[in-house]
């Protein structure tokens, strides 16, 4: 059959990786007719990762095109940003509406659309080759493969696709980290509640910055008194110390991150020790009502090339923009969106809609980096 005609069976894609990326990929190519199936490598719910992201229109734009009902309680707004001095002092004010929603929200909302049998947890991504007809074969360390029309790394900044296809394009470290943590909003004294309430707030000194905002409730209530107080601190760690960090409390030596109840209790203390020391009170006490502090180390990558036969990396796996963009589940919505716009043309055929897209999200991903990295330079000093 001719790669211009319209299939007499729905295209199928095989995508790796089972959080935001993979899930937006899924159903923004359900929407035009094509079928999918996901592979994660983790054997558990992933619902437990990331904090709080503010809701950018990318992200609502593949919702909608996917047709997913957006929820009224999606998100808690706020309306200014304001900047806090070490006593407490509101020194900047700006009116700046927006929506910030969590991590789990999104996710919950998107794989709860997804029939359980078309997403394979546990199994883990080896490598892949071309198949018969346009196709592509993937293999699995299970002893399975699956074969479809197009295959989507969509596996996270460490990507197993990218290393295949792109085995020099490690992300590389920033110099320092992201401490986060997530504050049950009632367990926070009523002053710091009246002062931060509806806003996105930050306190900057030499070589670090705390933000702060309210975010849904773990079961992502939106009601008054069962919302969380989502704060990140970003703080420089040299190299050699960052590894010794990421071991955490078990034992185990982790990557790039540490997940809630993870860190070691000597790091954490630190840094709590640190907040007293060098934060304004209100945020002080955001940090004293938080019972697990987890972390992520600030990344950077770009790559030139997105695109190989019917392969493809969207996503972290392909740029990581640092979150002062506050970008990173933007990026990944709008590489699916453009992805689903692009396929959707049959007269062009898989492979030039391909080549139309990497284009458009080559330039997408330079530009968001490339602000990342400036706005990261400018805040830590690096």
């Amino acid at each position: 059959m001719n790669d211009t005609e319209r299939p007499s069976t729905p295209r199928h894609a095989i995508i790796i990786g089972g959080s935001l990326g993979g899930l937006f990929t899924a159903i923004t190519l359900r929407a035009i007719g094509w079928t999918f199936e996901i592979v994660e490598r983790s054997p558990h719910e992933l619902d437990s990762r990331g904090g709080g992201l503010v809701l950018q229109p990318d992200v609502l734009a593949a919702l909608r095109f996917a047709g997913i009902r957006i929820p009224d309680n999606i998100g808690v707004p706020s309306a200014d940003r304001i900047y806090l001095d070490e006593h407490d002092e509101v020194v900047y004010r700006n009116f700046m509406p927006q929506t910030q929603t969590s991590w789990g929200m999104l996710y919950t909302l998107m794989k709860d659309t997804i029939p359980a049998g078309q997403i394979h947890t546990g199994e883990e991504f080896v490598g892949y080759e071309p198949g018969n007809k346009g196709k592509v074969r993937a293999f699995f360390a299970s002893g399975r493969s699956a074969e479809g029309d197009l295959l989507v790394g969509a596996d996270g900044p460490h990507s197993t696709l990218r290393e295949l296809v792109l085995p020099d394009s490690a992300p590389t470290y920033a110099g320092y980290v992201a401490w986060r943590g997530l504050a049950p909003e009632l367990r926070v004294p009523e002053p710091v509640r009246r002062l931060l309430e509806g806003t996105f707030g930050f306190q900057q000194g030499p070589g670090h910055m705390l933000l702060e905002y309210m975010v849904p409730g773990e079961d992502g209530s939106v009601k008054a008194g069962e919302r969380r107080w989502n704060w990140v601190w970003y703080r420089k760690i040299d190299a050699d110390t960052l590894k010794s960090v990421l071991m955490d409390r078990n034992g185990h030596q982790h990557g790039f991150s540490l997940p809630p109840g993870t860190a070691k209790h000597e790091y954490t203390d630190a840094l709590r020790a640190d907040g007293r020391a060098m934060l304004a009170p209100a945020f002080q006490e955001l940090m004293a009502a938080t019972d697990d502090i987890f972390m992520q180390t600030i990344q950077d990558l770009q790559i030139d090339q997105m695109v190989f036969g019917r392969a493809i990396l969207l996503g972290d796996a392909a740029f990581i923009p640092r979150p002062h963009t506050a970008g990173g589940s933007a990026k990944a919505a709008a590489n699916a969106l453009a992805l689903a716009l692009a396929l959707r043309n049959h007269q062009a055929g898989i492979d030039a809609s391909l080549q139309e897209w990497q284009q458009q999200q080559l330039d997408a991903g330079y530009r968001m980096t490339d602000s990342g990295i400036a706005m990261g330079q400018q805040i830590m000093g690096l």
